[in-house]
């Protein structure tokens, strides 16, 4: 059995920064026992609903909670991979369309790992992480609860 790894909080005020991912990934340059890199981007969809156009999804969560879940799902990430590092991290309130709101990055000795975890870790999340999304709709800026897909 693996050792445990620190928790780390996942949770973020508003959309993710395309600098902020493009400083996570620079920062591993560095670390030369690393082979691949994967990472999955969730971004905003204008979607069309019967109640409008999607500007932007309202997202919120009891916060222990779901840094709990986080913890499990890297931890088990990290049990099922050979895996040298992971970044998670997930917006909380307002995200507007076109902006990202989902950022896990992992990385590994060899390739197969590191796109094999992304998908785990992030069909957990949908699964598992009580996080909760309500979309921004129509002109009258209504609220209609997401689904997770």
């Amino acid at each position: 059995m693996k050792k445990e790894h620190k928790r780390k909080k996942v949770l973020v005020h508003g959309p993710i920064s395309p600098q902020f991912v493009a400083d996570s990934i620079a920062k591993h340059q560095s670390k030369t026992d690393i082979g691949a890199h994967s990472l999955f981007l969730g971004q905003i969809r204008a979607d069309q609903k019967s109640e409008g156009l999607v500007t932007g999804i309202d997202y919120s969560a009891y916060e222990p909670m779901a840094e709990e879940v986080f913890h499990r799902i890297r931890e088990a990430a990290f049990q099922k991979y050979d895996l040298t590092c992971m970044h998670l991290y997930h917006s909380l309130g307002l995200v507007p369309v076109g902006m990202i709101s989902l950022f896990v990055f992992v990385s590994s000795a060899h390739r197969r790992a590191a796109i094999e975890a992304v998908d785990f870790i992030v069909e957990q999340i949908k699964k598992d992480v009580p996080v909760f999304g309500k979309e921004l709709v129509g002109e009258a800026d209504q609220y209609v609860w997401k689904e997770n897909k």
